[in-house]
């Protein structure tokens, strides 16, 4: 039985009738997508109730380990990266979604983990007011928050916009891909995929020759929101696949903002629609973001060390990472996930019990404050 790990995690997505759901929890619960087919004849007698009949049958499946291995081949003949959810730069806060992909690939540069990461989508019928809005947003949020990555789609539209406005702002920017890395749609925007090699990356669940249909469409988008600690959705109809996004951003409890437009405005329509139902927040520039975000301590850092665990000598080690990064500022818990590499129901739990020792004080959008 292969034991890389890169090639079964791969051949685990091709097993028909494993979803990404059933996939991610197989691995969490057996130890590695490795272990899955090494210890596949005693799932059910070790994991009774999680794990099915029919995925045990399922993943008696040689001609998956062919295609995995040419899709690797394929991979590291081109600089791919092979990214399994065990790989310290899969992005952490994608790794913690229910529904989040068993490996991606990756060309480019950036660093899927900066403590800041903004996802920019939209219409792919984008308007002057919606591309005004892209290049003047990132140009004043490139001078308050610099080290930040832009995630997109390099669709039409919005999309691209938001990869050029950072690409001329000098952003780091990532596109989240519908197809394998074989290919780049829509070619027209061949030249901005190519600039971003250089200042970000491109990024997909899909293997090569995979087509740019429109399910793989939908499933990116749960990237786009699951990797980003914010989505902002800039503008869009009453109906359409940014809208998707924003819902996926709330499911995975990551803060949602729209730009607002007039009521008569056909792709404004959407973006007053998630304000009115309290599904985003209002913006209207980089200032307001970063204010909602909590994020001007970018700008304005305390300068005081970080507390010692003396000084809190009932907390645990966990805690006690916690309140370090707290000393230094208030912070998102999407950061502090990141930072400490703590999954996100565990932080939740963690974060629970410093606030009733009194040790933090939670704050609007999911910040929380360092009580010393």
């Amino acid at each position: 039985m292969n034991s890389d790990e890169r090639i079964c995690s791969i051949a685990l997505t091709l097993c028909q009738g494993v979803g990404h759901t059933v996939a991610k929890r197989l691995v969490e619960t057996v130890g590695s997508a490795a272990d899955v087919f090494r210890l596949r004849g005693e799932l059910n007698e070790r994991h009774a109730g999680v794990v099915s009949a029919n995925v045990i049958s399922a993943l008696d499946n040689p001609s998956a380990f062919q295609r995995a291995e040419q899709e690797l081949e394929f991979a590291e003949r081109n600089r791919i990266e092979c990214l399994t959810l065990t790989d310290e730069r899969y992005p952490s806060r994608l790794r913690e979604c229910e529904d989040a992909p068993l490996v991606l690939f990756f060309k480019g540069n950036a660093d899927l983990n900066r403590l800041r990461v903004v996802s920019m989508v939209g219409t792919r019928r984008a308007t002057e007011h919606g591309k005004a809005f892209c290049t003047d947003f990132l140009h004043d949020l490139s001078s308050l928050c610099p080290e930040l990555l832009i995630v997109s789609g390099l669709a039409y539209g919005i999309d691209v916009h938001a990869h050029r406005a950072a690409l001329a702002n000098k952003l780091s920017t990532v596109a989240v891909l519908a197809h394998g890395l074989d290919r780049i749609y829509p070619s027209v925007h061949r030249k901005t995929a190519i600039d971003m090699l250089e200042q970000g990356g491109l990024l997909t669940e899909f293997l090569k020759g995979t087509e740019p249909d429109r399910y793989n469409f939908v499933s990116r988008n749960r990237i786009v929101a699951g990797m980003s600690d914010a989505v902002i959705v800039v503008e869009s109809a009453a109906k359409g696949g940014s809208l998707i996004t924003a819902g996926l951003a709330g499911s995975y409890h990551r803060d949602c903002f729209a730009v607002p437009g007039r009521v008569s405005d056909e792709f404004s329509r959407g973006c007053n629609e998630l304000i009115r139902d309290n599904k985003a927040a209002l913006i209207n520039d980089a200032s307001d973001f970063v204010k909602a975000m909590n994020w001007g301590r970018d700008t304005n850092k305390r300068q005081t060390e970080g507390i010692q665990r003396s000084l809190f000598p009932e907390l645990s080690e966990e805690e006690t990472r916690i309140v370090r990064i707290l000393s230094r500022g208030d912070s998102h818990i999407n950061n502090l996930v990141v930072e400490t590499d703590i999954p996100i129901n565990r932080m939740l739990s963690l974060l629970f019990e410093l606030e009733m020792k009194s040790v933090v004080k939670t704050m609007v959008g999911g910040v929380y404050h360092l009580l010393a």
